[in-house]
């Protein structure tokens, strides 16, 4: 019985919080940069500007947001997909002023077709 629960606890000290998703050996987290998330992921799949949001300032610290302020300001926020391929969850990342602020798991990933291969066919 004790090595049940010894497996379990280690399994479960292994998984990645359901706010974060690996790249690689690299963990992409809330509060990581489009810079960081390029220099580990590479290019995303799909990259979606969306019009600017008004809210409070934030001041990040130790990866937490923190609202500062009364007035409002412009937020521009970028969504990117990443499709890590058939046998893995797609990701689509949703960043805001260039900070990573939510990931969401999708469904599996897809081959992607080669144009060149698809104008032949």
């Amino acid at each position: 019985m004790n090595k049940w629960l010894l497996a379990f606890g280690f399994s479960a000290a292994a998984a990645s919080p359901a706010y974060a998703f690996r790249c690689g050996s690299h963990l992409i987290t809330e509060g990581d940069t489009r810079s960081e998330v390029i220099a580990h992921c590479g290019q995303p799949t799909e990259i979606e500007s969306r019009s600017a949001i008004l809210r409070r300032p934030l001041l990040w610290i130790r990866g937490r947001p923190y609202s500062v302020g009364e007035s409002l300001v412009e937020i521009p926020v970028d969504v990117w997909v990443y499709n890590l391929g058939p046998n893995k969850l797609m990701r689509r990342l949703r960043f805001e002023d260039g900070k990573l602020v939510d990931i969401e798991t999708l469904g599996y990933g897809y081959y992607e077709q080669n144009p060149k291969v698809a104008e032949r066919e």
